[in-house]
């Protein structure tokens, strides 16, 4: 056996199955034995693999064991004479596997091996060549020297950036993204470390490997894509402690006492400084957009009500009082801008539908509300309604400015100026047309580019794949969408590197597969256009219960005195709607059954199979109407259940 492909999973299965694929591909003519070890994924990752790939070699975790643990179980078993690390979030060329075993059949000095990585741009990913992160290297690299000063050979260390990407060098740390190893250098220097749990575990193997006497090589004969970001978002606070911290366990590690502590100091440092700048930045950003809308409703409910006081209200003069206007005013806008946010009108692309149904939700709780309160306290029911009005006009007319200005994030029509080809035979064109009218993606453009040049005859068609270029001058083209049956990845990795500067997006459509697969840029996870289910896990649907929750709750409250009279427990009843109310309890979800394997909910007063409870149902039963209701959401669905179940309320 040549060689051993080992694939760590963790719920990223479209981009698995894409890997697989390429993997497949790749080890046609040498002797080959692949792994997936899957850290229990809840994505379907497993039934695709043993359902398409059935020549896998599959390691089922029933926990996430983190990456180096997960390796070493394929490590252990595996008979190839090279063992090869490899993301699932990568695509490999043909040649890929020949080249590698070759280069490393004619350097016996080597013990691993790393090759160029580009990202879903066809851009060159820098870490695919790294020198030793030494504490000044570290210095460098965490104060943002070494991205100032990229090809100095002080301070562009991390990255070797003086180092030519298209030539063969000697370096000292692979990227666990694709690592190969020799398993005889394996074998005498030990396995992954299982301290590291994510990131680090490359670095340290790397750095042992040139420890026991061998070498580490730089190999660009040969490019894989790497979709960087799918199991980690690199922004997020985690992020930065997990990464930095398994740079603090390597130097205590390795380093001398003195060195590893100055490192440490370091690491602290980044870690309070980097985490703290992440928490500051995304709160500003988090912010930002409510708090320009709170200040222009102010404004205009400000103006509104000087007119009123002066023009209907109190002509012979007079005024409302000022603390009173300040706190209702504020109140209002606080409930307009949360039940737009929870409506889903903070999310990007922005629909002005969601905007226009949440406040008008936030102005039936502010009445509902108002009409509550003692006389004393009451303010004016017709600057409410006025107000209504000014609160549509101004997020009209901000996201119409922000639309117009072209912000990234604002258009009011985004999908719209998406123009796109798609790269293969007519069958597959038409295969891939049919997937992205069922994934809702309206386009501007859609052409044909054939993969073979006798392939003209579709209607579509606008030129084959030799004239791409001119292709996407010509009908100003955005996004090229790749078909892998009809096209080698080799040639989809020249030509992805090739447009580089040509700013496209570029998406790889795997064969017999639900998906389409791409990515924007090395720091976000990859864009998929799929044919997904409505999973109660998604942020708006989320949302969307949560308004459900709260709006039957204050329902609910107002009907108490009548509604209370059919319910079988009225204390449960009462409990329950401030429990919901105050985010505690869901009045819709599992019940109160086990449902580890679906996405995780609330405690609910009610589940779905309450509605059927005089049908008798089986367990089983119950379990499948969980699993219609994780899998296809709608708010419909809980307020059909709630009406199903109204003495039940007090559950």
């Amino acid at each position: 056996m040549r060689l051993s492909v080992i694939i760590v999973n963790y719920n990223v299965q479209h981009f698995l199955e894409q890997c697989l694929h390429s993997v497949r591909k790749a080890s046609k003519n040498i002797t080959a034995e692949v792994f997936v070890v899957d850290n229990n994924s809840v994505d379907g990752s497993m039934a695709m693999v043993k359902e398409k790939f059935p020549e896998v070699k599959l390691i089922e975790n029933k926990k996430n064991t983190g990456f180096s643990y997960a390796n070493n179980q394929a490590i252990k078993i595996a008979g190839g004479e090279y063992i090869l690390l490899l993301n699932p979030d990568t695509v490999v060329e043909e040649d890929t596997f020949e080249k590698i075993l070759s280069f490393m059949d004619e350097h016996p000095s080597a013990g691993g091996l790393g090759v160029k990585m580009l990202d879903g741009k066809g851009k060159f990913l820098p870490e695919s060549k790294r020198g030793l992160p030494t504490p000044a290297v570290a210095f460098y690299k965490m104060f943002g020297l070494a991205g100032m000063f990229p090809k100095s050979k002080t301070f562009g260390r991390y990255h070797l950036g003086f180092l030519d990407e298209n030539e063969t060098h000697e370096v000292e740390i692979l990227a666990g993204a694709f690592m190969l190893l020799r398993k005889s250098v394996l074998d005498k220097i030990g396995l992954l470390d299982e301290t590291f749990f994510m990131y680090g575990e490359d670095i340290d193997l790397s750095y042992r490997i040139i420890l026991g006497g061998y070498k580490n090589y730089y190999f660009p004969e040969t490019r894989i894509i790497h979709y960087k970001g799918e199991s980690t978002k690199k922004s997020s606070i985690n992020y930065v402690f997990v990464f930095y911290r398994a740079m603090a366990i390597f130097a205590q590690k390795h380093f001398s006492q003195k060195n590893a502590k100055l490192f440490s100091l370091l690491i602290n440092a980044a870690i309070y400084f980097r985490a703290g700048a992440a928490i500051f930045i995304r709160f500003l950003k988090s912010i930002a957009l409510p708090a320009f809308d709170f200040a222009v409703i102010m404004g205009g409910l400000i103006f509104i009500k000087n007119q009123y006081e002066k023009n209907i209200k109190f002509i012979e003069g007079g005024s409302y009082s000022e603390s009173l206007v300040a706190i209702a005013f504020s109140t209002y806008i606080i409930i307009w801008v949360f039940t737009v946010f929870l409506s889903g009108g903070y999310d990007k692309p922005i629909r002005l539908l969601r905007i226009f149904r949440g406040v008008l939700i936030g102005t039936g709780i502010i009445l509902a509300g108002y009409s509550l309160l003692p006389e004393a306290y009451r303010f004016s029911r017709a600057l409410i309604l006025l107000g209504t009005v000014w609160v549509i006009a101004s997020y009209l007319l901000s996201r119409l400015i922000f639309h117009i200005s072209g912000l990234n994030g604002f258009s009011l029509n985004p999908n719209g100026s998406k123009r796109i080809v798609i790269i293969g035979s007519p069958k597959e064109f038409e295969r891939v047309n049919g997937l992205l009218k069922q994934t809702h993606i309206s386009t501007g453009f859609l052409g044909f580019v054939s993969a073979d040049e006798t392939d003209s005859s579709h209607h579509n068609y606008v030129g084959n794949i030799n004239q791409i270029e001119e292709v996407i001058e010509i009908y100003k083209i955005n996004e090229v969408i790749f078909c892998s049956s009809d096209i080698t990845s080799q040639d989809i990795i020249s030509y992805m590197h090739t447009l580089v500067s040509a700013d496209i997006d570029f998406k790889i459509a795997p064969p017999e597969s639900l998906s389409i697969i791409g990515s924007n840029s090395i720091d976000t996870a990859g864009d998929l256009y799929i044919i997904d289910v409505n999973s109660v896990s998604k942020p708006k649907n989320r949302r969307n219960k949560r308004l459900f929750d709260v709006l039957a709750s204050i329902v609910f409250i107002v009907l108490s005195p009548v509604w209370i009279l059919f319910q079988s427990n009225k204390t449960g009843f009462v409990k329950n709607i401030f429990s919901v109310l105050f985010n505690y309890k869901s009045w819709v979800g599992y019940g109160s059954d086990d449902c580890g394997h679906l996405p995780k909910l609330k405690q609910s007063v009610l589940s779905p199979a309450d509605a059927f409870k005089k049908m008798g149902i089986t367990a089983d039963t119950r379990r499948r109407l969980h699993l219609a209701y994780s899998k296809d959401y709608k708010i419909e669905n809980d307020l059909n259940i709630v009406w199903k179940c109204l003495k039940m309320l007090g559950n």
